[in-house]
């Protein structure tokens, strides 16, 4: 591979991608999807292709934003992370741009072959994410929202498999865990964020809350959620305390990659209460797939 694609792979921080396409099979579960695709000795292909045409559809969504986040903050990345691609030369500002654009635009046309009202969440989610990239990005309290409410978005594009959106409100938790994740990150460069972390402590506790909460409503797989809940608080607490009694960048750069590739879990948590167990692990299958890619391209 030459430098130049190299380059522009990680610009789309190819770790981040599945959690994109957990976000997404987790939305299908809740949507009722399993039901609908897998009846008793039928399996319906046409609902599994439009599956497929979303997970691309939001990994391409995804991977344009982050490169938008590269093309906006590049002349902050020459003082502060002039390893990136753009402040590094591998690749120019204004082909940078051409390369985001093309991936949302894949995006939103992925999301209109699912259906329209796809298509539609997809265009949102797309000025979402440039509304964030290029103007929230430095707020404190309305950049963490706006990226929390990208997540939630594509949570809710999943759910629009078949057509319509059932449960939008659970797009509240990862709106909810995306904010605690994004107040973290507010230390990568500098650290000594230790008041953010207490924040995201008890915002990760509220998501979890949340879930417990929809278990309690629907029961029926509560000890494989559960199980899957003690994973997810082990795998995002445990980093975050670090990051709090050695409060430095290094460490908080830890805790946010963590949260991040934590979503999986939290999203096949999600899925398995409505869903039988294999669906779940079928995300979880995700997890080990972006750490292998963390080891080879940034997360944050």
């Amino acid at each position: 591979m030459g430098p130049a694609f190299m380059g522009y792979l990680r610009l789309a921080r190819p770790a981040n991608l599945p959690t994109a396409a957990a976000d997404i099979l987790a939305g299908m579960a809740v949507s009722g999807f399993y039901g609908a695709t897998f009846e008793p000795g039928f399996i319906q292909t046409s609902l599994l292709l439009k599956g497929l045409w979303l997970v691309l559809a939001s990994v391409a969504l995804y991977a344009g934003g982050v490169v938008f986040n590269d093309v906006f903050d590049a002349e902050l990345d020459r003082v502060e992370r002039p390893e990136r691609p753009i402040p590094s030369g591998l690749v120019s500002s204004t082909s940078a741009a051409v390369f985001g654009g093309l991936l949302l635009l894949t995006g939103v046309f992925l999301a209109f072959l699912t259906h329209p009202l796809s298509g539609y969440i997809a265009i949102i989610l797309a000025f979402a994410i440039l509304l964030y990239d290029a103007y929230f990005k430095q707020s404190p309290f309305l950049g963490p929202l706006n990226m929390g409410v990208c997540r939630g978005l594509n949570l809710i594009l999943g759910m629009s498999v078949a057509g319509i959106v059932l449960h939008w409100w659970y797009a509240l938790i990862p709106v909810l865990y995306i904010f605690a994740i994004t107040l973290i990150s507010r230390g990568e460069v500098h650290g000594k964020n230790k008041k953010h972390l207490i924040w995201a402590a008890l915002i990760y506790a509220l998501v979890i809350f949340c879930v417990v909460y929809i278990v309690v409503l629907h029961p029926m797989h509560a000890i494989q959620v559960l199980l899957l809940l003690v994973l997810f608080a082990l795998m995002i607490y445990k980093p975050l305390v670090k990051a709090y009694r050695e409060n430095h960048a290094g460490n908080i750069k830890k805790a946010v990659m963590a949260g991040v590739l934590s979503l999986i879990v939290l999203d096949a948590a999600l899925a398995v209460i409505f869903t039988p167990w294999w669906y779940g692990f079928l995300i979880l299958l995700l997890w080990p797939l972006s750490r292998m890619l963390a080891k080879l391209f940034a997360v944050t």
